[in-house]
């Protein structure tokens, strides 16, 4: 059939158009329920100003209308001003028929108000090693082999278990191998595949409650709750956790420390009481979960060795590439016992449903080439130095604040005169400068009678990015309270 030019939408000669899902009632007329189908994707900003249509022909097929139906509602559309239509060019959403914004779309931003960000917990995502990583992947997309892009297996790939065992071997004196590494997506999934849900690796019934470290992140201990773990928090003092305090509660089973760097309060678990908790584990038939915090960066001499080295059957080893690398990539690994290996793999599933094969692949590359080294030795240096700014300018605008937990990690702990933090805290909000407290991070469990509670700041100073860096520590030195 040979149609009249201008009775309808011109069509390219090629017609490329987009797929383009309608939902159309059963019964009544056709072209207007197309028409009303259009408008109203229109009108919801699921089809933004400026967007291609499929040709006429292409959507009726689709839809299973007639040619002339898909014609005369987009003729329509066009005379209304909804879409727009130019010879060879095909159909388009007209520019001016912009979407009404939903409730969601007119909320205002959330903005935190900061103008400086001096909050731990983050590295310098400037500093993402971009350039080598894009060079690692495809060197490891290249090498895939093709079932690499099938079901993941929950264990994680096997090149990436196999150079994170070599490499925790060397750096971190981990004793393994890749058959008892399980990959996860970071620490609070490996939290969670431990003790939450009905196929939660450790049930009440064989570990009792937890013992945490009086001061840690509440967001662990949120985790842990959710889950129905009930924690007991250990004191802390210079040498780190008081672990000889595990014998008092015949009930614990397992214990979680942070004892490379102690988070947040600083400084690594005195090798004493390393020994002593492992002891304590193996007499206890119980287990040592090692949070590897900022195990890598450390400052004032070697790192300090993973406890899990003293006795891998009594110690869980958890480690991630959120502060290494960056907490985007959501990559972490769970070194075990042989015992749990089959527990974990249980918990997860038959397949991998979190950690993304192809960064997996990308990560063993990259630490394989020898990448991640190279990346880790930069990022202490730059750590170190804007540590070292952060001493300095506390030495030279307030010499009178002790600050403590500098030899490794992105935060330093500022102590303050007791009774001062809630209204520092204060004054920084008003300043527009982000930092926190270090009340946030106590235990609600520990009594004044087993550990002093401590005012202090939180300062975390791998954020900001440097061209602010300076004017983030002036900041920080305004509200700081004058020597007494």
């Amino acid at each position: 059939m040979t149609e009249t030019p201008g009775a309808h939408p011109t069509e390219p000669a090629h017609p490329t158009g987009n797929d383009l899902h309608l939902d159309l009632p059963a019964t009544g007329g056709r072209r207007s329920a197309l028409m009303a189908a259009l408008r109203e994707a229109i009108r919801s900003g699921r089809l933004a100003p400026g967007t291609r249509l499929p040709p006429y022909r292409a959507l009726a097929a689709d839809l299973g209308l007639a040619r002339n139906t898909a014609a005369e509602a987009y003729t329509e559309l066009v005379a209304e001003g909804w879409l727009t239509a130019r010879q060879g060019s095909g159909t388009t959403v007209a520019e001016r028929a912009a979407p009404v914004p939903s409730d969601r779309a007119r909320r205002p931003t959330r903005r935190s108000g900061s103008v400086h960000d001096l909050r731990q917990g983050q590295p310098d995502a400037a500093s993402f090693p971009r350039t080598a990583w894009l060079a690692a992947a495809r060197r490891a997309l290249t090498a895939a082999p093709n079932e690499a892009f099938g079901p993941g297996d929950p264990q994680g790939r096997r090149e990436l278990r196999t150079v994170l065992a070599d490499y925790l071997a060397r750096a971190r004196g981990v004793r393994t191998d890749p058959d008892r590494i399980v990959v996860c997506s970071g620490f609070a999934h490996a939290l969670r595949l431990l003790f939450d849900g009905a196929a939660a690796v450790l049930p009440s019934a064989d570990r009792g409650p937890l013992a945490v470290e009086a001061y840690g992140l509440g967001f662990h201990r949120g985790l842990l709750a959710a889950a129905g773990v009930a924690t007991v928090p250990l004191p802390i003092d210079e040498r780190g956790a008081r672990v000889d305090d595990l014998a008092r509660h015949p009930d614990l089973r397992a214990v979680l420390l942070t004892p490379a760097h102690q988070f947040p309060t600083g400084g690594p678990l005195y090798a004493g009481r390393r020994a002593a908790v492992v002891d304590w584990a193996r007499g206890r038939g119980g287990l040592v979960l090692e949070d590897d915090y900022d195990g890598e960066f450390r400052y004032d001499r070697q790192p300090v060795g993973a406890v899990q080295g003293l006795d891998p059957d009594r110690v869980v080893y958890l480690g991630s590439t959120s502060k290494s690398l960056s907490p985007a990539l959501r990559l972490g690994w769970m070194v075990l016992p042989d015992h749990l290996v089959d527990r974990v793999l249980a918990a997860k599933g038959e397949r991998e449903a979190w950690a993304s094969a192809l960064d997996q692949l990308t990560l063993a590359e990259f630490i394989d080439s020898g990448g991640y080294d190279r990346h880790l030795r930069r990022m202490r240096r730059r750590y170190r130095d804007r540590r070292d700014q952060l001493v300095a300018a506390l030495a030279a605008n307030a010499p009178h604040i002790g600050v403590s937990g500098i030899a490794a990690g992105l935060h330093a702990v500022l102590r303050l005169a007791p009774g001062t933090e809630r209204s520092i805290l204060k004054a920084a909000a008003y300043r527009g400068l982000a930092v926190e407290g270090l009340a946030d991070y106590r235990h609600p469990a520990v009594t004044a009678e087993a550990m002093p509670a401590v005012d202090g700041l939180v300062v975390g100073y791998a954020t900001p990015p440097d061209h602010a860096y300076p004017a983030a520590l002036q900041a920080l030195c305004d509200i700081l309270p004058p020597a007494a």
